[in-house]
């Protein structure tokens, strides 16, 4: 196993790759909560969404701590994104005929995984073990059943995996991760994400036969600069920041558990729903958009702005109030996005958003030069 180096650990071409199969488990996650926006379909992507996150966080924390340049570790990956593969086709059908596929295809990339890095050590009570000898089969047994009982089930092996970094975190304690490529790692599933927005934003209008309208070219450069503004919240300062964190944190497990592995299960889950909102507006840019897709759109922005607070405050002990503020301005102006038509609504938020970049740059620049 390799130990964080002096230089810097760079992202294999090996993981980028096995990166390719969770853009389309989350195009395919996008599709599930665009079929099923209510409160009870969220629900239900955010269960299966978790899963999929976790083979994901679980995969790149130990290909942070190993060597990818070796032939063994690059198959290794190779298998979870097989099985990853599979778990993404599944995933729309996993509360019907698929459910036994999808959560097969999740045990078996925890065990396969977890018996080639752990093989040596597996008396030892970690998180990947729970999921090969507990969250695995409990989601096997899930798909057995049907209905509210499958997404109970599930819905319990969800919050077991994403409770075992806090319950044994003493076990923990004293792992080492190389802060550069771990926190590159999931600045590029954040990526994915918003690269999802802009396949919401431009499937719909190549997929329709009709003549692109002013209407419709309107809606997608909102949407666009919509997404840029987003892209900019993120890595303009806060993926630097989070790495400088992780750098100097006398016990990195803090940073890891609550910034990166909690902190990004919101934010990708917030720009899903962002997505989802901005391929209704180019749909029909000249309706109001119903509650559900305000819902999705605003309240997905809200979630992924307020999410930051969350984050600074677990780095620094510090207040992200530029970043609050417009969480909660964005919230105030959701009734408004109800009654305008869905591009006026899409624009008001990349509005919003952009002022909040453009508040916290000039922040900085008054900053330095004090």
């Amino acid at each position: 196993m390799s130990e964080p180096q002096p230089g810097g650990k760079r992202v294999s071409w090996a993981e980028l790759f096995f990166d390719l199969v969770f853009v389309f488990a989350i195009t395919q996650l996008s599709a599930l909560l665009h079929h099923d926006h209510s409160w009870a379909g969220v629900g239900r992507a955010v269960v299966v969404f978790l899963p999929v996150y976790w083979v994901w966080v679980g995969t790149t924390m130990q290909t942070n701590r190993r060597d990818m340049d070796r032939p063994t570790e690059r198959l290794a990956v190779f298998f979870v994104a097989l099985f990853g593969l599979v778990m993404a086709f599944a995933l729309p059908h996993a509360y019907d005929d698929r459910g036994l596929l999808f959560a097969g295809a999740y045990w078996a990339a925890r065990l396969g995984f977890g018996l080639f890095a752990f093989r040596k050590d597996l008396r030892h009570v970690q998180p990947f073990t729970v999921s090969m000898v507990f969250t695995g089969p409990l989601l096997v047994v899930g798909a057995l059943l049907d209905g509210p009982a499958r997404e109970l089930v599930w819905l319990v092996g969800a919050l077991v995996d994403l409770a075992m970094p806090s319950l044994l975190r003493r076990r923990m304690a004293t792992m080492r991760f190389d802060a550069g490529h771990l926190t590159e790692r999931f600045g590029l599933f954040v990526l994915i994400a918003i690269g999802e927005s802009i396949v919401a934003t431009g499937a719909p209008v190549a997929a329709s036969p009709t003549p692109v309208s002013l209407a419709t070219l309107s809606a997608v450069v909102a949407a666009f600069v919509l997404c840029c503004a987003l892209w900019w919240v993120y890595f303009h300062f806060a993926n630097d920041a989070m790495r400088h964190a992780l750098q100097i944190a006398p016990t990195q497990l803090t940073i890891t558990r609550h910034v990166l592995s909690y902190g990004h299960v919101v934010f990708i889950a917030a720009v899903i729903a962002v997505a989802v909102g901005m391929e209704e507006t180019v749909v029909e840019p000249g309706h109001h958009l119903d509650w559900a897709y305000v819902g999705l759109l605003y309240g997905g922005a809200a979630l992924f702005l307020a999410t930051f607070g969350y984050t600074r405050w677990l780095m620094f002990h510090k207040l992200s109030v530029t970043r609050l503020v417009a969480a909660a301005c964005v919230l105030v102006l959701m009734p408004v996005a109800h009654l305008i038509p869905a591009l006026a609504a899409t624009l008001l938020l990349a509005a919003a958003v952009i002022t909040l970049n453009v508040t916290e740059l000039l922040r900085v620049r008054r900053t330095a030069t004090r």
